[in-house]
C-alpha cells in the first residue's frame, strides 16, 4: 500500500466478529446465538461490535454474504478449470458433494436461515432469495450450453437435487448422500445431453 492510499482491509476485529458468528450460526441457529455471546466469544467490547454491526441483522446479513463469496468461489473454480459445461456441473455437483462430507456439515446455511426467517420482506430472507437467485440463474446458462430448449427446468431439478441432499446429508450417511446427489445430476445431464443430440439430427 503506498503512502496516502487508504487502507481498505477489513479490521481485525470486524473479521474476528463474523468468523465467530458465522460459525455459530451455522452450527447452533441464528435466532439461538445472542449478540452478548457472539461479542464474548470474539473477545471486542459492545462499542466495537456496534461501531461494525449496527444490529444483529446487519451482521446476520454479513455472514450470509460471506457465505454466498464461499459458494461463489467454488462456482468460478468450477467455471475457469473445465473447458465444457457438462464438465463444469459436475464439479459444481463435486463441489456440493464434497461439502456434503465435510466435518461439523450442519445442511445449506441458506435454507437454515430461510426457515427461521420465513418473512418474504425481511431483509435476511431477500439475501437468501438473492443468492438462491444467482445459483439458479449460473446453472440455467450452464444448461442453456448442454441443452437450450430445457435449460430453465434442468437447472430447477438440479436446485433440487441439491436441496435435497443438503437437507439429508446431515441426517443420514453423508457418503451416501454425496454419491445418490451426484447420480442423480449425472442422469440429468445425461437426459439434457441425449435431447441435444436428438435435436441437432
Amino acid at each position: 500500500m503506498t503512502r496516502g492510499e487508504p487502507d481498505t482491509r477489513p479490521s481485525e476485529a470486524r473479521l474476528r466478529l463474523l468468523t465467530t458468528a458465522t460459525r455459530l450460526f451455522y452450527a447452533e441457529g441464528i435466532h439461538s446465538v445472542g449478540v452478548d455471546r457472539i461479542i464474548a466469544e470474539a473477545k471486542v467490547t459492545r462499542a466495537t461490535f456496534y461501531r461494525h454491526f449496527p444490529s444483529k441483522d446487519d451482521l446476520i446479513l454479513a455472514y450470509l454474504r460471506d457465505v454466498h463469496q464461499m459458494d461463489r468461489r467454488a462456482v468460478d473454480a468450477a467455471l475457469a478449470t473445465n473447458p465444457s459445461p457438462l464438465d463444469t456441473l459436475l464439479a459444481i455437483a463435486g463441489s456440493i458433494a464434497q461439502n456434503i462430507q465435510s466435518p461439523g456439515f450442519r445442511g445449506c446455511a441458506f435454507l437454515n436461515a430461510a426457515a427461521e426467517y420465513p418473512d418474504t420482506n425481511h431483509p435476511v430472507n431477500q439475501e437468501i432469495i438473492t443468492h438462491r437467485q444467482w445459483f439458479l440463474d449460473t446453472l440455467t446458462m450452464l444448461m442453456a450450453q448442454v441443452h437450450e430448449e430445457t435449460a430453465a427446468p434442468a437447472a430447477r431439478h438440479f436446485v433440487m437435487l441439491r436441496d435435497g441432499a443438503m437437507a439429508a446429508g446431515c441426517l443420514y450417511d453423508p457418503a451416501l448422500v454425496s454419491e445418490t446427489f451426484v447420480r442423480g445430476v449425472e442422469g440429468l445431464l445425461r437426459i439434457n445431453a441425449e435431447r441435444r443430440s436428438t435435436t441437432s439430427r
